[in-house]
């Protein structure tokens, strides 16, 4: 490679760090103006923006409607617990029994604690308060590029799942990164999730979805399915459709009583689980999927939907 042209990588490689670095400066600044609003003026503001509709608190029909209305006047201490990836486990072991949790293999505040040495050579590592965010799975540790890894766990952890679309819950957890073991299905070769939408310990329908994490970014593909594995008569247009059709897993009425028990009591929350070598284990609970933003289609089902959740079980001092 002559000078020439490694004196112009080096530059476009300069003006590349330059303009991330602005890029972040200025998500920064965004955030911090932001931050000034109230919950409620920022929910309008970003409901209007997302779904081209006016945010109506007052007397809310449509689903993700009621999610921000939710989001708003249903706050539990319970639920910071519950979206914890680190503290959920314990919690959710006293419901459903600690063979559905999957093994933790650490926990650590910030990326440099992480020992690498001491882990076996595959699991995942991840940030416990967001949705994938600087999130590495490890298939193979002899090919880890552990510095770049660092970097973007302790870039995930500065994320602010609560500014991003005011989800409760999320605002007080306290940031941690946790090692899990390495979980695949030997049949499918892969992990694939079953997100059941629950209302009042009531599941109605899930999605399956197989995600896929590119550099730290979370690219799913999700289908909806009716509880007796018929497709289900609605969509999501941020989402490609799942690629093939996929047999009900044995254990599919297990999963049912699982996220059952796991929603009792709760106007509305997504409640996800795998299906892994013939064992049921529990992966996350969702209060707000898509923040509350991605409208069902065709929209009489967004409407159709959200008269399933039931908002008069929550405090009437609650109400707007």
């Amino acid at each position: 490679m002559n000078k020439e042209l490694k004196i112009k990588i080096r530059n476009i490689s300069n003006r590349s760090k330059v303009l991330s670095e602005l890029y972040e400066l200025a998500s920064e600044l965004k955030d911090k103006i932001n931050a000034r609003m109230s919950d409620e003026e920022y929910l309008k503001m970003m409901f209007k923006k997302k779904t081209g509709k006016e945010l109506n608190l007052h007397d809310p029909k449509g689903f993700n409607e009621k999610l921000q209305w939710l989001k708003l006047y249903n706050r539990k201490p319970e639920y910071t617990i519950m979206v914890d990836k680190v503290l959920a486990k314990e919690y959710v072991s006293q419901i459903i029994g600690s063979e559905h949790i999957i093994p933790t293999l650490g926990v650590w505040s910030d990326a440099d604690e992480i020992d690498i040495d001491n882990l076996p050579q595959q699991f995942v590592l991840k940030c416990n308060h967001n949705s994938g965010s600087g999130m590495y799975i490890c298939t193979d540790k002899s090919k880890m590029n552990i510095k770049q890894i660092r970097r973007s766990l302790n870039k995930g952890l500065k994320s602010d799942s609560f500014y991003a679309s005011r989800e409760w819950p999320y605002k007080n957890v306290p940031r941690r990164i946790l090692a899990e073991q390495y979980m695949v299905d030997q049949s499918s070769k892969s992990l694939i999730d079953y997100k059941f939408y629950c209302f009042n310990g009531n599941p109605r329908f899930l999605y399956i979805a197989l995600s896929n994490y590119t550099n730290g970014k979370k690219n799913d593909v999700l289908s909806y399915i009716n509880l007796d594995w018929t497709p289900a008569p609605f969509f999501r247009t941020d989402h490609n459709p799942f690629p093939y059709s996929l047999n009900k897993p044995d254990k599919f009425d297990e999963m049912i009583t699982i996220a059952a028990k796991l929603s009792e009591g709760i106007p509305f929350v997504r409640v996800d689980l795998y299906y892994i070598n013939g064992q049921v284990y529990f992966s996350e609970y969702t209060f707000s999927p898509g923040g509350g933003f991605n409208e069902f289609k065709p929209y009489e089902w967004e409407r159709e939907i959200g008269s399933w959740i039931d908002l008069s079980q929550v405090k009437d001092d609650a109400l707007p």
